[in-house]
């Protein structure tokens, strides 16, 4: 399915109750190995944006630009300044376009990762969202139906990265402790994915 900006704002709500209702969630999985302020920042980033969706033009590279500054200015975090990145790269891409060709997501999505990656200064395989970024790029490149391939790549990422010690970020210090507990941001990426796209 062609995603306009209806598509968008659509989306914009589930996710933003998604939010809302992960808010405890995330701050407690983010206190276990964070500051304790993910669900702030996600849901604070959230507001904003719905604030604003109503103005958003049909241009949807224009769009997602300004809906990357709203979240930016709702939070100093280091997560949502990442968010913030990859909405940007996908803005970029998109700029003067009122639509988005389904089969251009995977290729969105792995430029989202990589811009993070650079400002993030981070590698994959450090269990952080850049690997739940990773599942989605892959899995949406392979699969016809690829609202369904994202919300199992992030249940699958998730899965496969408990098990596995975080040597990126904050959770780093915690070393093998982190073995075990979710990440934040992957815990997060998931909320926003399956909401997205209505799972």
């Amino acid at each position: 399915m062609t995603i306009t900006r209806d598509t968008l704002l659509s989306a914009i709500d589930r996710i933003a109750a998604a939010m809302e209702r992960d808010f405890d969630a995330l701050n407690a999985a983010d206190g276990a190995l964070g500051d304790g302020d993910l669900g702030v920042t996600m849901t604070r980033g959230m507001r904003a944006i719905v604030a604003m969706k109503d103005d958003l033009p049909e241009d949807i590279g224009m769009a997602l630009f300004q809906c990357a500054q709203a979240f930016t200015k709702s939070s100093g975090s280091s997560y949502g300044t990442l968010m913030a990145t990859g909405l940007m790269s996908a803005a970029k891409t998109l700029r003067g376009q009122d639509s988005i060709d389904p089969d251009t997501v995977p290729d969105l999505i792995a430029a989202a990762r990589d811009k993070m990656q650079e400002r993030g200064k981070a590698e994959l395989g450090g269990k952080t969202v850049l690997d739940s970024l990773d599942y989605l790029a892959r899995a949406t490149a392979k699969a016809d139906d690829k609202a369904i391939a994202a919300a199992h790549a992030v249940d699958q990422a998730m899965e496969d990265f408990r098990t596995k010690k975080a040597t990126i970020g904050r959770a780093r210090i915690f070393g093998e402790k982190s073995i075990g507990l979710d990440d934040p941001g992957m815990l997060a990426m998931q909320s926003v994915v399956k909401a997205a796209v209505g799972t």
